[in-house]
């Protein structure tokens, strides 16, 4: 009943199908979207799609309980579902940091952690639907022996998990000595091709395009559309935990601009499907390490100019000539967007600042939060503003980053908020005098 095909993102109208090894439009040279059937789509009401996401939530009918594949119709309509490649992916939780909110002085703010995932990160969600449309297409008789990609640690986790559980080898390209140890044993233990190369991340990115010219390796970077279709479904999510309501501001670390075009493309799908009658504002967070998109938005999208990427702790997104920017300046212009950059010391007072109120954040989540708090003061985002932070990945892949914060060793980084361990003798004495006054100093007592 529903159809999804491949078409190019510019005006020249070129479609292809799902099934082809094609990643650019060969008439124009614009990145290829996967575009769905609207008119077929409307045959249900906003309220039946409601009704029927709604139902899906958890349940154990393959492939629905995934909070991709409860989408199935939005996402891959006619993939076979025993070719699925799932771990249940989405479903994250929507934490309410309310004591960050207080702080700020905006009672309605969220934090989207869509790290709580099998690889720890939101790229899950778009490697679900990238392999498994490889499985169908191997099962179809399309000759792909693996599947390669260019990260900066994230997406070739997620690329190694996927494919080893569906048994397509996979080969990833990172740049050596630029990626955290917890990112990089990730596809190492699920058994990838791992090839540490003397480059930063858009150097691997030449590489793998050369690489994958050869259609027999397929391409899993954001270029390849169908990692959009997964990852558009956490701005359906969101709006979903609100019981459909919309919120305010979205904001979301960026790095390739993969995830700002998906969150939008999301979005837009459900207020043409009549699920929501506005959009949020989105707000995009750049290292200003690595802040392209930065500089292009500082001059009304006018210009663009890749830069070289400088060393960031937020290394995922430490990309300076990012495949997806025009699909990013698309959405931004769509959705009212914004366009922020953080510091090395920003991003890193913001991530602890938050830890302090409960959360564990990444570096990258770390640089939407500077981002957020510098639209507050300058009153751009209002204390009734529903506001929710994507944040991207799990503290945990960077424990380096935390560690060498609480010892006071980051790179031109004073750590305001440092919680170094109190090294004591076994003595009681000692032990009461400290405690006592670590109370004193926090006003207990």
């Amino acid at each position: 009943m529903y159809r999804a095909w491949l078409e190019c993102i510019r005006d020249c109208g070129e479609r292809f199908s799902l099934s082809e090894v094609i990643y650019t439009c060969p008439k124009c040279g614009g990145l290829l979207d996967v575009e769905h059937d609207v008119d077929a789509l409307r045959d249900r009401s906003a309220a039946s799609w409601m009704d029927l996401f709604d139902s899906r939530i958890r349940t154990n009918e393959w492939p629905y309980g995934s909070g991709v594949w409860g989408k199935k119709e939005w996402v891959l309509p006619s993939i076979d579902s025993a070719n699925v490649v799932s771990m249940y992916e989405g479903h994250t939780n929507l934490f309410w940091a309310e004591r960050l909110g207080q702080a700020l002085g905006i009672e309605n703010l969220w934090v989207k952690l869509c790290g709580n995932t099998h690889t720890g990160s939101f790229k899950d969600l778009g490697m679900t639907v990238l392999i498994s449309q490889v499985r169908q297409m191997r099962a179809d008789g399309v000759p792909i022996d693996a599947v390669a990609c260019a990260s900066t640690g994230d997406t070739s986790a997620a690329l190694a998990a996927y494919g080893a559980a569906a048994a397509i080898p996979t080969i990833v390209f990172l740049p050596r000595g630029k990626v955290s140890t917890a990112q990089l044993v990730q596809p190492i233990a699920n058994g990838a091709l791992v090839l540490a190369l003397d480059t930063d991340f858009d150097g691997c990115m030449q590489i793998v395009k050369a690489v994958t010219a050869d259609k027999r390796i397929y391409l899993a970077n954001s270029m390849n559309s169908l990692r959009m279709e997964g990852q558009k479904t956490v701005g359906i999510e969101i709006v979903q935990q609100f019981d459909w309501q919309v919120p305010d501001w979205i904001v979301i670390p960026v790095g390739n601009l993969g995830n700002a075009s998906a969150l939008g493309k999301g979005l837009l799908l459900m207020r043409e499907l009549g699920l929501i009658d506005k959009l949020p504002r989105i707000l995009c967070a750049q290292s200003a390490r690595a802040n392209p998109l930065y500089l292009s938005y500082m001059t009304g999208f006018r210009e663009y100019r890749p830069v070289v990427a400088g060393k960031t702790a937020a290394s995922a997104i430490q990309i300076g000539d990012p495949v997806s920017y025009e699909r990013a300046v698309k959405v931004l212009r769509l959705l009212d967007g914004v366009v922020e950059q953080a510091t090395e010391q920003e991003l890193a007072d913001a991530s602890a600042r938050a830890d302090r109120t409960g959360l564990y954040t990444c570096p990258h989540t770390g640089v939407a939060l500077a981002a957020l708090f510098k639209l507050v003061k300058r009153g751009e985002i209002g204390a009734d503003d529903r506001v929710v932070v994507i944040s991207t990945a799990h503290g945990l892949k960077f424990t380096d980053f935390k560690v060498r914060y609480h010892e006071g060793t980051l790179a031109n980084v004073i750590s305001h908020a440092a919680n170094p361990p109190l090294e004591l003798p076994a003595d009681v004495g000692v032990v009461r005098e400290a405690i006592t006054r670590a109370l004193h100093q926090i006003g207990v007592g």
